[in-house]
């Protein structure tokens, strides 16, 4: 009976539980995300360009907005306005790497590289773009990270192979270092484009000059300081992955990352060797900051290159704040999210994202923030640095719980797309 009479008292508890909650929802009305008109939201003159045109829905999961764009080369899809500024300024490289593809020292060059000791003979004369865009899933890709691996004692015509390959790798990465693009894009028609121009540059002899190849697209869609810095750049331009990965974990060590930890950042699938390269120089720009362990372990987090993106971009706010706002003292992650405490007495929250409306997630985040941040004795009055814009329910819900939003601070620090 006593078994009895307890359980009907939960169930009645339960019950008055979940009309509290639900009162208490009810009061609370959140926003989600929507679609939107491009037209609305771009500048008139992105909208359209020589060689591409972006669709006018766009779709919002309440933070990030994805683009689909239509080109001469495909249909792209871009989630984020980093990766939208990088795909218009791909297509455009893209139209220029075809353009010298037509040129009779293209051809020339192509007919010189097939002569070369690489085994493909006629088939670099007859299907030179499939023969050449094989090459990175197979030699290419090897021989990339294989410098040290030569040697005087071994086979000379491997020898030729290996080098042949490294000077591809090298022309591409010198290439895209000179153009403002990403060796490592996960774009497939500008890789083979880059392949193949690569080949016949490196192999065959092509000279490919700056004054023909001035990449446009960039600048219409002005979200940021995209500049890589010059040392940085010439890093990724002179270094191939294989040197990259040491480079960074030399530096993480002497952050204090554990090794165990460091070689899983950099064994993660959603993270090219530029993506860890630019999140350990934005961490070493927080020197004497405590924490910089938690963040890579934050980074673990990412999902897929979206997050990599993410986590990238949320690198460099707080490189950002740290240099021109207050100097941080620790970062202090918190449900997936970089809070960091600073010299000024506030706690910066970095989030990369387009448009923030104010949701269920946001709301608890922002609760739950401010009471553990409380219960640890720091400070509880937050600056919210975002990439991109909030809606105005959002500014004022945040304002009302101590949270102070700086929207688009790639205006005045740099953010990497």
């Amino acid at each position: 009976m006593l078994y009895i009479n307890l359980k009907r008292a939960l169930s009645i508890l339960a019950a008055i539980s979940m009309v509290m909650v639900g009162s208490a929802w009810a009061e609370t009305t959140y926003e989600y995300g929507a679609n939107y008109s491009a037209a609305k939201i771009l500048p008139a003159q992105a909208l359209k360009g020589q060689h591409y045109t972006i669709r006018d829905k766009v779709i919002s999961d309440g933070f990030l907005l994805s683009y689909t764009i239509d080109s001469d080369f495909g249909t792209f899809t871009a989630t984020g306005n980093y990766a939208l500024q990088k795909i218009i300024s791909e297509i455009s490289i893209i139209a220029q790497l075809q353009e010298i593809s037509r040129t009779e020292a293209f051809a020339d060059s192509v007919i010189y590289a097939a002569k070369s000791p690489l085994r493909f003979g006629e088939a670099m004369l007859t299907d030179p773009v499939d023969t050449i865009t094989g090459v990175p899933k197979g030699m290419f890709s090897i021989f990339q990270n294989v410098a040290e691996g030569i040697t005087s004692t071994s086979n000379p015509a491997e020898d030729n192979r290996m080098k042949q390959a490294l000077q591809v790798s090298s022309w591409k990465r010198s290439y895209c270092a000179d153009m403002g693009c990403d060796v490592y894009s996960s774009n497939k028609v500008l890789q083979q484009e880059l392949n193949r121009i690569a080949w016949a540059a490196a192999i065959g002899g092509l000279t490919v000059s700056g004054a023909t190849t001035v990449a446009s697209g960039g600048a219409v869609l002005a979200f940021s300081l995209t500049r890589t810095a010059d040392q940085l750049n010439e890093v990724l331009r002179s270094e191939p992955p294989s040197r990259l990965r040491i480079i960074n974990e030399e530096k993480m060590k002497a952050m204090g990352v554990p090794d165990a930890l460091a070689q899983k950042f950099l064994d993660h699938p959603a993270y090219t060797p530029r993506h860890q390269t630019l999140i350990v120089a934005a961490l070493e720009g927080l020197n004497g900051v405590k924490g910089r362990d938690k963040y890579i372990e934050l980074c673990l987090r990412a999902g897929d290159e979206v997050g990599a993106n993410f986590y990238q971009n949320v690198a460099e706010i707080l490189r950002g704040y740290h240099q021109k706002s207050a100097r941080l003292t620790e970062i202090v992650p918190l449900l997936g999210v970089a809070g960091a405490t600073a010299s000024n007495g506030r706690t910066l929250v970095a989030v990369a994202w387009n448009l923030g409306v104010f949701d269920q997630g946001v709301d608890q985040r922002m609760e739950y923030g401010s009471q553990e941040f409380a219960a640890r004795g720091l400070s509880n009055k937050f600056d919210i640095w975002t990439t991109g814009g909030a809606t105005p329910r959002l500014k004022e819900e945040a304002q009302a719980r101590g949270f102070n939003i700086v929207e688009y601070v790639g205006k005045s620090v740099a953010i990497t797309r």
